[in-house]
């Protein structure tokens, strides 16, 4: 009994206590890391899938929280996604729904530099992974399925086998990757509906939904994503 009790509490220890702050030069590192994966073009092909998932996932959950029923998600190998919900086709439910997709990866990222500043980096890959296994439910393709999967493997692997300071070093590189990949979608959005593509983008959703012009929308995730990256970067290198 002793013994479970003492399991128990140092299990909570683990995950609800602090951790101390990597070094200055890790941080940085980890900031290098996700751009290295975020600005060439052909990396970002792949990478891109990771913000697809929050971004899928965004909708996923906001739309359950808001009340709607949500049937599936979809994710592709060109690195689009499709998350299906059930309710009223229009009102604040719905708004909010399609409003979440982009502006899920900052603002995740946003609230894991809250995190990793607080000392919480094991908290925070417990919860990443716990918000993977609840995704990885409502997934509805093969691909979908084996992305999510290991992406969530990862995250298991490093929360419980990995020391301290690489489980740091991942938790800072997986922010930094949100707070500035989760810029670049909207900058590819603008620039498809330019060139007179995307035109059931989210952006186009929500302006059908709200009589609001398409291009605010897309105003509101720079401003998202943009705010994100400075309050979240600026977090992240207060070491």
């Amino acid at each position: 009994m002793d013994s479970t009790a003492s399991s128990l509490a140092s299990l909570w220890d683990r995950v609800f206590g602090t951790q101390p702050d990597p070094d200055l030069w890790v941080v940085i590192a980890t900031l290098v890391a996700a751009l290295a994966v975020t600005v060439p073009q052909g990396v970002w092909r792949v990478s891109r899938n990771a913000i697809t998932i929050a971004h899928e996932g965004g909708h996923g959950l906001v739309a359950l929280l808001t009340g709607r029923q949500l049937n599936g998600i979809r994710l592709h190998s060109d690195t689009s996604g499709l998350t299906v919900s059930r309710g009223k086709p229009h009102g604040i439910g719905m708004i909010l729904t399609a409003a979440a997709g982009y502006t899920a990866p900052p603002l995740l990222g946003l609230g894991g530099a809250a995190l990793l500043a607080a000392g919480h980096i094991t908290l925070l890959l417990w919860l990443a992974t716990a918000l993977l296994v609840a995704m990885l439910v409502m997934i509805r393709n093969a691909y979908g399925a084996l992305t999510v999967v290991l992406t969530g493997g990862t995250f298991l692997v490093v929360s419980w086998l990995a020391g301290s300071q690489v489980q740091a070093a991942f938790a800072y590189a997986v922010v930094w990757f949100l707070l500035v990949g989760g810029v670049r979608p909207a900058f590819e959005l603008q620039a498809k509906r330019h060139r007179g593509g995307a035109g059931d983008s989210d952006a186009d959703q929500l302006s059908r939904l709200t009589h609001v012009p398409a291009g605010l929308w897309l105003f509101l995730f720079h401003a998202v994503s943009l705010c994100s990256l400075m309050g979240g970067g600026r977090w992240l290198l207060e070491v």
